[in-house]
């Protein structure tokens, strides 16, 4: 039986990215990677949204992709299982980088007139064209580190040989609620020093949470028990967490250290993680025409959401085009535009849909 709040939670979660990626390409905290303040406001009280959400809206959707890694496994071969993460995560995130989300990295490197930059100091032109391409993945990294947890996963269930899931099946609620002391401990270690996403042990925990104690049936129904109490505690360490780095501390960034190595901003992923597992089990394991559609078209929503976000804000915020309240609009409009769109006429193309997309090449059948 499909596990129907799976979908709503990862559709819900790409939904929440759109909209914490539009703040955050116009946030005044100093965070890189957008435009930056176009406000005349002191200060933009709305950014202390971002603080709410950044901590767990990855996190969930790598536990997510650990329990959907135990239900494929659970009925194929390890070479299956690799071969399909292969087309569905590689695939998109280094061919499509190339042969599509290229666009995305000229629009990135725009926004600091890099391009004029680079050839000052000498740069020679193919290897901006190369450091264009790369800043091209863009959100993509999720995949690039899903699709290495994936290998990881295989080599460690040929060792384990189950024992490990049959006795994540028999987590106790107290243990779960330790497990925040591993996360802590893993947001410590293989961070890489620029590119701050790129967070190899904190997020490789909830992947393998996810698969080995969360795909449990008997762990979900724990969860379920207490939804109502996770949910709250979720909610207050979240606002705890963007009161205490948003307005005491005047907009701390909140995506490097120290922020994201502290205690609590480990027990807002973890604990708001555990709050949309339960209330999505217990009272969204719902399937409907909307949330069909929505849920087939989330993958696309998210690979293409930000090239709408960032260029709407290249044409008309860098420049000052538009007021900020329009720009605002106008981008948060375009993020819903191209993901849906780009996906409806990419998902057609032959080529590209296998290349972008990861959806699997069609068979032509010769009739006979």
């Amino acid at each position: 039986m499909r596990k129907h709040y799976l979908d709503n939670i990862r559709w819900v979660t790409v939904v929440i990215v759109l909209l914490y990626h539009v703040l955050y390409m116009y946030n005044a905290e100093g965070i890189l990677g957008g435009v930056g303040k176009i406000t005349n406001l002191n200060v933009q009280h709305y950014d202390s949204l971002m603080y709410l959400v950044y901590p767990w809206i990855m996190p969930v959707l790598y536990i997510v992709a650990g329990i959907c890694s135990k239900i494929v496994l659970d009925g194929h071969t390890a070479k299956e299982f690799i071969k399909s993460r292969t087309r569905k995560l590689l695939v998109p995130s280094t061919i499509g980088v190339l042969v599509f989300h290229v666009v995305q990295g000229y629009v990135s490197m725009s926004f600091g007139d890099a391009f004029a930059e680079l050839a000052k100091t000498g740069v020679p032109a193919p290897v901006i064209f190369m450091i264009m391409v790369a800043s091209g993945s863009g959100v993509l990294w999720f995949c690039h580190l899903l699709w290495i947890y994936s290998l990881i996963l295989v080599l460690v269930r040929k060792i384990e040989k189950g024992h490990l899931s049959d006795l994540g099946a028999k987590t106790p609620l107290w243990l779960i609620m330790l497990f925040v002391f591993p996360v802590w401990g893993a947001a410590q270690i293989l961070n890489t020093p620029i590119v701050s996403v790129y967070r190899f042990g904190f997020y490789f925990v909830f992947f393998m949470l996810g698969y080995y104690v969360f795909s449990s049936g008997e762990v979900m129904e724990k969860l379920k028990r207490y939804a109502v109490w996770f949910i709250a505690g979720g909610a207050v360490l979240c606002i705890v967490f963007a009161v205490l780095n948003f307005w005491i501390r005047g907009g701390m960034n909140y995506a490097d250290k120290p922020v994201n190595r502290g205690l609590l901003y480990a027990a807002c992923a973890y604990f708001g993680s555990l709050a949309m597992l339960a209330g999505f089990a217990r009272f969204l394991d719902i399937s409907n025409s909307f949330t069909e559609w929505m849920s087939k078209r989330s993958f696309g929503l998210y690979v293409f959401h930000y090239l709408g976000i960032s260029s709407m804000a290249l044409i008309f915020a860098k420049p000052m085009l538009l007021p900020a309240p329009l720009c605002y609009i106008i981008s948060l409009i375009a993020g819903f535009a191209f993901g849906y769109g780009l996906y409806e006429i990419i998902s057609r193309i032959p080529f590209y849909r296998w290349a972008v997309l990861g959806i699997k090449k069609e068979r032509k059948h010769v009739q006979r």
